[in-house]
């Protein structure tokens, strides 16, 4: 991606009231599968919690923030509940602050 972009981490809890056939059935319906991530944002992660849900974290440009959530709410939400936590790359910094540190040590 040309563009600045920010990472994006939704968990996605089960619904646990449902069992996984209700859950596929409710994603399919939706069309899940087709309408996310949608176009221009891209998947950096996707994991399985067992007994927990889904962590996916995302990569977009931060003019999509709201179409990721609009799909969510579309598509998402009746089989899961969910949670976003913006982020960032810490290894840059890390690696910065490292070598500052380094280098006042000498």
């Amino acid at each position: 991606m040309s563009e600045a972009t920010i990472l994006l981490t939704i968990h996605l809890k089960h619904d646990q009231s449902q069992n996984l056939e209700q859950i596929q059935a409710h994603l399919a319906k939706t069309a899940w599968w087709e309408r996310f991530p949608p176009p221009g944002v891209e998947i950096v992660s996707w994991n399985v919690v067992m007994g927990i849900g889904q962590v996916v974290t995302l990569r977009l440009p931060p003019r999509l923030l709201n179409v990721v959530n609009v799909e969510i709410e579309r598509c998402a939400w009746g089989v899961f509940s969910t949670e976003f936590f913006p982020t960032y790359d810490f290894v840059p910094v890390r690696e910065r602050l490292k070598r500052e540190w380094q280098e006042s040590k000498a």
